[in-house]
């Protein structure tokens, strides 16, 4: 007899089956058809549109097969979070840009920006295709590629060229999710059953699972509340998508350009490009987070408008070019890299939240005392603790033995992880389900230490490494592992759900890397959609050659900024820990410049809004009938975002219900 909650092979098998697909499928989707990405952010439209029909699938077999159901509510949500922890691998995660990382030097060199005689002596040997032919292939196509087989595409693929850079890669990317693994064990505990910190991310998922375990799941998708905001978002993407393919039906307006009606100069200079985006899922996922931290969102976005105009009206409004050569993803005034001081203050912060249980970890696994796991942790913390260290020693030795002074990896792979894990924190806490950085972990190393703390070659690794994982996370891993810990809170064993994953994520960056080279090498590089890919990666190693021919020292101004943001994320954290009434979380500050708030913001002011009047006016009991309604808005996107991908694969475009 299977205890309630236990963790089951099938459920295990199974999302490691879907998530592969979705992984196999992920490339065509969105670099051939350009439709709606299937493992796009934090809450992947592909697994939750699986799991939506997987659900009525099993409850409907249930019903014929007399209350014997396949999967249990448990089975559901461990088969979804597999697939949620390796979607993004395919894509942004991953695989997005990771060829043309390794190519661009190689396949953009042009005697106009003298590539070859700048990085190729730089160019680390084993990280790279040596074979130019192979290179070539990759961009333009096999000859013939569009009328073969998927099966002779990858028979034709010169994987001899490839072998090394992936094995190399594949180091690396294996160590990095394996430091990722032992930081989730590490602050699983402290997380999950320390500080119960909220999820909202998982609130849909858990909810409708279980409801099913509970034998409810007729009465929560017939719930009034539920009905009602799942049909405003059907109806909206239903007259919108038909507005899409057929011109002469007239949309619904989701997206206002309120930038018009402000000044370019002044107080309100700040807002000249406001956009306000209409989206029912994030307005959803508002309300379900705290309404501390949605109130923060929306308010310290409007108050980064606002700083602007305040220093246009002082007359201290500092050119762009003071920001010099930076990597960040998002970052175009030198006031955003307040960002930079705010991380390490907060990442410092959640380092002192944690003292207690960092301090016992520490003293047992230095005893080499292995303590039984928590319930939210996979395997013992002093364990995860030894395997950060070995994990992140053998990371550093990695970049070193390519050519990299072993201080600079050292340095260089904390930050990484150290701007990761304040940026799963966000996403954690704040249910984020798209979020961006605002400057990358290099950023600060440049503005503080020039380019002179780096070698000519570990600069260009640090620029290639950080951005295979680490600038662009809109479907990183970290905030997923923290995900799959909450939802293994309490459910055994440990040791199936741990060896899902670690398998699951194994097998799916070959999936993704075979993938990838399957399309491209069908249909060419050059013809898939990739211009976003294509000019991130160039402007790296751009900007590498500027600082390489150009070296800059200390940057004042960036400093000056990182300090002013550091002194505002002390003062809001002290003041969010020694004061009960204080309305702001700091969390809100760390997304004030972040692309990702530019579009959500309206859906947190709505959200939070919606969730300050419920309570206030109907109480606790009105609140939690409310809250599915905005379940309901959810829902109702999800399910016609992949409504409309299946639509777009089958005619070759796709209307958008999510952001890209």
């Amino acid at each position: 007899m299977t205890a309630p909650g236990a963790i089951r092979a099938r459920a295990v098998v199974l999302g490691l089956a879907l998530g592969l697909i979705v992984c196999a499928v992920t490339p065509l989707n969105n670099l051939y058809y350009g439709a709606t990405p299937l493992g796009g952010g934090h809450f992947p439209l592909a697994p939750f549109f699986i799991l939506v029909w997987l659900t009525l699938l099993v409850a409907g077999l249930g019903r014929l097969l007399r209350g014997r159901a396949i999967l249990s509510g448990t089975d559901l949500m461990v088969c979804w979070m597999l697939m949620v922890v390796v979607s993004g691998v395919a894509h942004t995660g991953l695989a997005r840009t990771f060829f043309i990382n390794l190519t661009a030097p190689l396949h953009f060199a042009t005697e106009g920006n003298q590539w070859n005689a700048l990085f190729g002596p730089l160019l680390p040997k084993g990280w790279y295709p040596g074979d130019a032919g192979a290179v070539e292939t990759l961009y333009n196509g096999l000859d013939g590629g569009y009328t073969m087989t998927w099966g002779q595409v990858l028979a034709a693929i010169p994987w001899a060229a490839w072998a090394g850079p992936l094995a190399a890669w594949g180091v690396f990317v294996g160590l990095c999710f394996f430091v990722m693994l032992c930081l989730t064990n590490l602050f699983s505990r402290q997380w999950v059953s320390n500080e119960r910190m909220n999820f909202p991310l998982l609130r849909l998922p858990e909810a409708m699972t279980g409801a099913m375990d509970e034998g409810g799941l007729a009465g929560f998708f017939t719930d009034r509340f539920l009905l009602c905001g799942l049909l405003c978002s059907v109806c909206l993407h239903t007259i919108n998508g038909i507005g899409f393919y057929d011109p002469s039906v007239p949309q619904i307006p989701t997206l206002i350009l309120a930038g018009p009606y402000f000044p370019k100069t002044g107080l309100f200079s700040g807002f000249t490009k406001l956009k306000i985006y209409f989206y029912p899922a994030f307005i959803g996922f508002a309300f379900l987070t705290a309404r501390q931290i949605s109130l923060s969102f929306w308010v310290f976005f409007l108050l980064g408008g606002l700083f602007y105009g305040v220093l246009d009206i002082l007359g201290q409004q500092v050119p762009a070019s003071a920001l010099g050569v930076t990597f960040g993803p998002t970052l175009a005034l030198p006031e955003e890299t307040q960002m930079i001081g705010a991380y390490g203050v907060f990442f410092l912060f959640i380092l002192w939240l944690a003292r207690h249980h960092l301090w016992e970890t520490a003293r047992d696994a230095a005893r080499l005392r292995f303590r039984r796991p928590d319930e939210a942790e996979w395997v013992g913390a002093p364990v995860s603790l030894w395997g950060l260290v070995l994990g992140g020693g053998a990371l550093a030795a990695w970049s070193a033995a390519f050519g990299m002074p072993l201080f600079q990896a050292v340095v260089l792979l904390g930050l990484f992880f150290m701007v990761m894990l304040v940026a799963s924190r966000i996403i954690c806490q704040g249910g984020i389900a798209y979020f961006t950085l605002t400057a990358a972990p290099t950023d600060g190393l440049l503005a503080f230490l020039g380019t002179g703390f780096f070698s000519r070659m570990g600069l260009l690794m640090a620029a290639v490494m950080q951005k295979m994982l680490f600038v662009d996370l809109r479907e990183s891993l970290l905030p997923s592992l923290f995900h799959a810990a909450k939802v293994g809170e309490g459910r055994r064993p440990k040791a199936l759900y741990l060896a899902g994953i670690v398998v699951a994520l194994a097998l799916a960056v070959g999936v993704s890397f075979a993938a990838m080279l399957a399309v491209c090498h069908k249909y060419g590089l050059r013809d898939l959609q990739v211009d976003w890919e294509t000019q991130t990666v160039n402007t790296v190693y751009e900007n590498v050659q500027r600082l390489i021919e150009a070296p800059a020292g200390v940057n004042r101004t960036i400093i000056g900024f990182s300090l002013a943001g550091a002194a505002v994320m002390f003062a809001l954290v002290v003041a969010y820990q020694r004061f009960y009434w204080w309305p702001i979380h700091p969390i809100g500050y760390l997304t004030m410049y972040s692309s990702a708030m530019r579009i959500l913001w309206f859906s947190f002011f709505l959200g939070w809004l919606c969730n300050h009047l419920t309570l206030r006016y109907g109480g606790i009991v009105l609140l939690k009938r409310v809250r599915l309604l905005f379940i309901g808005l959810i829902l109702g996107d999800f399910l016609m975002g992949g409504i409309f991908a299946v639509i777009g694969l089958w005619t070759g475009q796709s209307y958008l219900v999510l952001p890209n």
